[in-house]
């Protein structure tokens, strides 16, 4: 099932105008009964993906790699991994997505390899090798010690002894993941080459795992501590020693900025490419924006901002004022959920999330100024998955566990149709279990009216809301359960409104006065008085300013829209 083309323009590009839907491979469809996702297992899913109605999907790393850290430690970038398939089945899901009128992103780890790759072979052999600095390697102290303070996302040092150099070499993750000395010249062209093969192949897009790690201090100065007591990195867990470094020094460097301007004209040389790059940084609103400003580096990033616990109205006021003084001419992709982190129904909604909050969740996404991106069943409601200690397979788990348990709990297989073997997944044993309570959650049981519906025909009104389609955002005076704040087309064609009511407590509120008529779009717990909004816990009212009987509007409800 194909659905029609995105509204674009030279003005609007369609990562602009678009959505995006992550794609975790590895729990996403099996085909051959190993228990892994692979790629002919996303060819077959790719219909469903098109009747949701978003316009491009993100395929996490499927080349080979010794899956030390699920595929994020690459051994040949240019090659798929047996596991996922062939370069040819890659060729088939690209073809058939276009054929949809889906865009293909793919995930590119570029900070570092995996220790089995032949660059990082090469560099280990000695001080004179073509290679040896490839890699960032350095002294021990005086005492034998690493080279200075700086520490793993995956807990303890960042560097690791090699008894071939007689060197410590740096990895910001694990140490089977050495990071790239990207201060080398043939190190960046080499990086480059690699991605030019896959704009060959065809596709859109890429996502940059760690795109603000990929240049280190080379004078390798100690972090800063924070103090005490810490203040947590959103992007890492707060008993992790990571979090207690301003990490200064060892990620988020000023040379990163010329790299993606390299990387941001390679890809201008692939008309109507682009690029979307994870943020983890102590300031990440205040990077993504640093990267995403001035039409030379990324088209546009995330950052952990909405990937914690905190969505009430104070706070995201506070955010999303900060974001719109700086942004300029940035560029924000709004991820509520990913591999990464806790399932957004549980982390925002606890034990039984409230199906107003879900739906609440959607429109908020949808609504803001910004690229969407969603993870795979977020539309379904899965919540986060509890596994025992002996189920883990996530390197970062293991290590922190019991506190941290890691990045497991969202990354369980996808359900499919409770009344098959794993919920239709995969017809062997799981590489992650089924968690029990997604069964009720999988597609062939979501109900007319449920929260997949709501994603469809939210997703479908969307498409034709000038004012969402790359218009301007402003923010109405903070409150203490209500967050509000109005899109505008870039013409004025169109103004709407969007009130929040971020609590389980209903609220009234009065609308400004030029606000009249609730918008045609999927209701969520509102109703529209006298002027004056009734809002159920966690219910959502969109309304337009008087004098715009919007056009687009109708349009949108003639397209199928359900009201």
């Amino acid at each position: 099932m194909s659905h029609s083309p995105i509204r674009s323009s030279a003005r609007d590009p369609w990562w602009r105008v678009g959505s995006i839907y992550q794609i975790y491979l590895r729990s996403f469809q099996d085909s051959n009964a190993d228990g892994v996702g692979d790629l002919p297992g996303v060819l077959r899913r790719l219909p469903y993906i098109a009747q949701l109605g978003v316009d491009a999907i993100w395929l996490t790393p499927f080349f080979r790699s010794p899956m030390k850290d699920c595929g994020y430690d690459v051994s040949d970038y240019r090659e798929v991994d047996p596991l996922f398939g062939t370069l040819d089945d890659f060729r088939r899901v690209t073809a058939r997505a276009h054929d949809l009128g889906l865009k293909v992103m793919i995930d590119q780890v570029l900070s570092h390899t995996s220790d089995r790759h032949p660059w990082f072979r090469e560099s280990c052999c000695d001080a004179s090798n073509p290679k040896a600095d490839w890699y960032v390697w350095a002294d021990p102290r005086e005492d034998g010690s690493p080279p200075n303070n700086w520490l793993s996302v995956f807990g303890g040092s960042a560097w690791e002894w090699n008894s071939r150099r007689q060197r410590y070499y740096l990895h910001n993750f694990l140490a089977s993941q050495p990071d790239l000395n990207f201060h080398n010249p043939q190190v960046q062209q080499a990086v480059l080459d690699d991605v030019r093969f896959w704009l060959d192949q065809g596709v859109d897009g890429l996502r940059l795992d760690t795109a603000n790690f990929y240049f280190h201090d080379p004078l390798l100065r100690p972090n800063p501590a924070r103090g005490w007591p810490v203040e947590s990195d959103p992007a890492v867990t707060a008993v992790n020693p990571y979090a207690w470094q301003r990490h200064v020094y060892d990620k988020s460097r000023p040379e990163n900025l010329q790299f993606l301007r390299r990387l941001r004209a390679l890809l201008d040389a692939y008309p109507g490419t682009a690029m979307v790059g994870e943020i983890g940084d102590d300031d990440g609103l205040g990077r993504m924006v640093e990267y995403t400003q001035g039409g030379d580096k990324l088209h546009m990033a995330y950052s952990f901002d909405l990937l914690g616990p905190r969505h009430d109205a104070p706070y995201l006021h506070a955010m999303l004022e900060r974001l719109l003084r700086i942004v300029g001419d940035g560029w924000a992709c709004w991820s509520l959920s990913n591999h990464d982190v806790p399932r957004l129904a549980s982390r925002w909604g606890g034990e039984q999330p409230h199906a107003g909050l879900l739906r609440q969740a959607a429109m908020l996404q949808m609504t803001l100024l910004g690229t969407p991106c969603v993870y795979q069943g977020d539309e379904l409601g899965l919540e986060e998955a509890e596994l025992a200690e002996a189920e883990l397979r996530d390197p970062y788990g293991i290590a922190m566990w019991p506190i941290f348990k890691g990045r497991d709990g969202c990354r369980t297989p996808m359900p499919w149709d409770a009344a098959q073997p794993c919920a239709g997944f995969t017809e062997g044993a799981p590489w992650l279990p089924l968690y029990g309570r997604h069964r009720a959650h999988a597609v062939a049981q979501q109900p007319p009216g449920g929260l997949l519906d709501f994603y469809r025909r939210l997703l479908a009104w969307r498409r034709h809301q000038p004012a969402l389609q790359a218009g301007t955002m402003q923010l109405l005076p903070a409150h203490d359960q209500l967050l509000a704040y109005t899109r505008e087309a870039r013409d004025s064609s169109q103004r709407l409104l969007c009130a929040f009511n971020c609590s389980a407590q209903p609220l009234r509120w009065r609308l400004p006065a030029e606000f009249e008529a609730m918008v045609r779009a999927p209701r969520c717990g509102a109703d529209l008085v006298d002027g004056t909004a009734h809002l159920e816990p966690w219910g959502v009212l969109l309304a337009q300013a008087r004098q715009e009987r919007s056009h687009a509007m109708q349009e949108g409800a003639g397209k199928g829209v359900r009201l």
